[in-house]
């Protein structure tokens, strides 16, 4: 058993102090699942890699709240799940009037700009997720994995504990009917 197994039993079972433990073991991992996936995303629209792992590492480990790890595939695919709920309530956030929704940003002429998703996109792409998660749940985990974390598709793989050719395959069904969902055409 590794040592992030042993440490999630131990939190399951209620040990204060095994949280403490845990975040050292997992936490450069989660910043580079979190640098990974809004180095994509557009300047100023999200939060920093820091920001978004500690938020997810503090969603993950509550202590009000029992959790139950059956492994270390397992916390980083509860991991993901944290890290696109986080995007998703900042993209909506950020949707709002209040926010600056409709307002234009100017770009300095020197500075490049970044073509990673907008807030519409990230929500739109979550609402479909949520549709595909009712047909085809494991699709549906491929996509948060890969998309919202930041995993490749052989990391999805190992977090998940399927093969390959497994996660390829449902990658590429999971594309296509999220194309068909964010584009509007009837299946």
């Amino acid at each position: 058993m590794s040592d992030v197994t042993r440490i999630l039993s131990q939190i399951e079972s209620g040990d204060p102090s095994a949280a403490e433990q845990l975040l050292p073991l997992v936490y450069e991992e989660l910043r580079k699942l979190a640098a990974a996936k809004l180095a994509q995303e557009k300047p100023g629209q999200t939060p920093h890699a820091t920001v978004l792992v500690h938020d997810a590492y503090l969603r993950l480990v509550d202590v009000e709240k029992a959790q139950h790890w059956n492994s270390r595939g397992h916390f980083f695919g509860a991991a993901a799940e944290a890290m696109r709920r986080i995007l998703v309530e900042n993209a909506r956030r950020k949707g709002r009037v209040r926010h600056g929704h409709e307002q234009q940003r100017i770009e300095l002429p020197d500075v490049p700009s970044s073509s990673g998703p907008s807030p519409e996109t990230v929500l739109a792409v979550d609402e479909a997720v949520t549709r595909l998660g009712e047909d085809d749940p494991s699709a549906a985990d491929i996509v948060k994995l890969h998309f919202f974390a930041g995993f490749t598709l052989d990391e999805t793989a190992e977090a998940l504990g399927i093969s390959r050719a497994t996660v390829y395959r449902q990658w590429s069904y999971a594309r296509a009917v999220l194309r068909i969902a964010l584009d509007g055409d009837s299946p």
